[in-house]
């Protein structure tokens, strides 16, 4: 970690991600990365709702990178994300279904609490979103057709996710991976 606010930002995008923004407070945020309180004020001086919404555009961007680097493995679009909705799969049973991403539990927490937040996270999954269609466009599909895909995947593994930590399991997300191939093949 680079520096004592990046060290705290993902301090805070690790407990948003297992206990979402009501299940998270400075103090916590505070112990967990060691930094002293006052440097949580003077980098965040506006608070929970700053740190909240840095912390969350922070992930969106490492997200899309890790969307980006998954996908460029493999030319074919259909087999890359497949793969990469399996890789999330066996990274959210690993975590015991504490991991997933940070954006699922603050957006539904917070869509109608914070227009701050909410902005943060729009703006997460629109880089999370333009990671898929740029495969889906070098695969050869229209912009429109991309967009279309690419807002339905990040949907749809969102959704996989949210099941996948309630039930216990991987397998809601296997199959969005294999319902994904499927109608990516096509």
């Amino acid at each position: 970690m680079g520096n004592p606010r990046e060290h705290i930002l993902q301090t805070a995008c690790n407990l948003l991600e297992k206990q979402g923004y009501y299940g998270t407070g400075l103090n916590e945020i505070v112990k967990e990365s060691g930094a002293p309180k006052g440097s949580l004020y003077h980098y965040f001086p506006e608070g929970k709702e700053q740190i909240t919404s840095e912390a969350v555009l922070q992930a969106g961007k490492v997200t899309a990178q890790r969307i980006q680097d998954g996908l460029s493995g493999d030319g074919n679009a259909a087999k890359a994300i497949h793969d990469f909705v399996l890789n999330i799969a066996n990274h959210v049973e690993s975590s015991d279904f504490a991991a997933g991403s940070p954006l699922t539990a603050v957006a539904m927490e917070t869509a109608s609490k914070s227009e701050r937040i909410n902005l943060a996270c729009r703006d997460a999954y629109t880089l999370l979103t333009a990671a898929f269609r740029e495969k889906l466009i070098e695969n050869g599909y229209t912009k429109a057709k991309a967009d279309e895909f690419a807002t339905f995947i990040t949907a749809a593994v969102e959704g996989g996710i949210i099941l996948s930590r309630t039930y216990h399991t991987g397998n809601p997300l296997r199959t969005v991976a294999k319902h994904l191939k499927i109608l990516l093949s096509q």
